[in-house]
This record gives C-alpha cells, structure tokens and sequence, in this order.
C-alpha cells in the first residue's frame, strides 16, 4: 500500500486473467475511514488501515467490483454502500446505496454515469489539490499514463457510453484514480478528453 496523494493510499492486486493491476484506496478524509472498490488485502494494507482507526465505510463503484468488500465488511465492521442502480444484482447487503448527485461521508461527490457496463457505474470526486476523480471500471488506466474505454462488446451501445463519459469533463480534476490499470496522477483531464476523441462517433 503506497500513499499517492494527502489521506489517500493504493495498493494493487494483479489479475493474471485481465493481465491488470486491481486497484483499491484507502482514504481517510476529515474524520472518516473508507475503502473504495477493495481487492485482496495484503498484511501490510491491512495494518496501514488498522493503524488509523475504525474503518467506517467501503464504497463500491459497481456491480463488478464488490471484489473482497464482503470480507472487508466482516473483518473490519464498517459500513458497505453500493450503487442503487446495481445493488439488485449483487449478492451483497448494502448499509445504504446511493446514487447521482449525492454527497457521500467525507465529502465525496457521486457521479452516475449513463449507458456504461453496468447500469450503477458511478465515479467519486473529491475535492481535494487539483481535483481527484475516482473510477471503476468507466475507464482503464492502460497503458500507463493514458486511459482506455472497455472493448466495444462490453456496452449495449459504445457511442452512448462515450456520451455518458463525456460528463467526466464537468468537473475540475488532474488525478484520476482507476479501479483496473494504473492511475493518472496528473493532467488525468487531458487523458479523458483524448480517449473521447479517439472513440469518434
């Protein structure tokens, strides 16, 4: 577990299938503990997160990515949120779901993004430095330093996704942080505009 901006830490689990890095966070913003989209836990992740207190919340950005948020749950006894849109599909009990537009425990904007992999996708933003944008499978941090969007098979219609994504660039922000692949830690703006533009209508 690496840390990469104030309060925020990575660690990363790589998928021999996907041939990626699985990334999760932890971020620890004003009073509150919370783990986004978590992979398996090294010792050295959980005793980072153990030595800051009480985890309070796991933040699932979709369907596909409860990934060891169950196991977290048990082992650290905090509170699980997951997307409304998706939570029916999921085998997990959701604390709460949430959906666009709301405002999450420290301060962590939800983003719900239109006619993606799955109907819940949402992205987190964090108004924290510059701006750091939290996505899960919306894009790949592939190959490093750029982004891609999944393979076409992937959505019900790819130039919806596009236009569902391009609302990414309302918002002011330079990090962006992948669940699957490597983050951006800078000029993440400029990389989603790029891959738009390559997926032309």
């Amino acid at each position: 577990m690496k840390p990469i901006f104030p309060g925020i830490w990575q660690w990363s689990w790589f998928s021999e299938e996907k041939q990626l890095n699985f990334n999760g966070l932890f971020l620890t913003v004003g009073e509150h503990r919370i783990l986004v989209d978590p992979p398996p836990l090294t010792a050295e992740a959980t005793t980072v997160i153990r030595r800051q207190g009480q985890l309070d919340y796991i933040i699932v950005t979709n369907r596909d990515h409860a990934r060891e948020a169950e196991a977290c749950r048990r082992d650290f006894g905090c509170q699980l949120f997951l997307p409304e849109a998706d939570a029916p599909q999921m085998d997990l009990k959701p604390t709460r779901t949430f959906k666009d537009g709301e405002l999450l425990p420290g301060g962590i904007w939800v983003i719900h993004l239109l006619d993606q992999k799955s109907a819940g996708e949402s992205a987190l933003f964090i108004q924290q430095g510059k701006g750091v944008l939290i996505v899960g499978d919306a894009l790949i941090g592939k190959p490093p330093g750029a982004l891609t969007m999944l393979p076409e098979e992937k959505y019900h219609d790819v130039v919806k996704a596009k236009e569902g994504l391009r609302r990414l660039l309302k918002y002011n922000f330079d990090a962006m942080l992948v669940g699957d692949g490597t983050s951006i830690m800078t000029g993440a703006k400029a990389a989603v505009e790029k891959v738009l533009a390559e997926h032309g209508s």
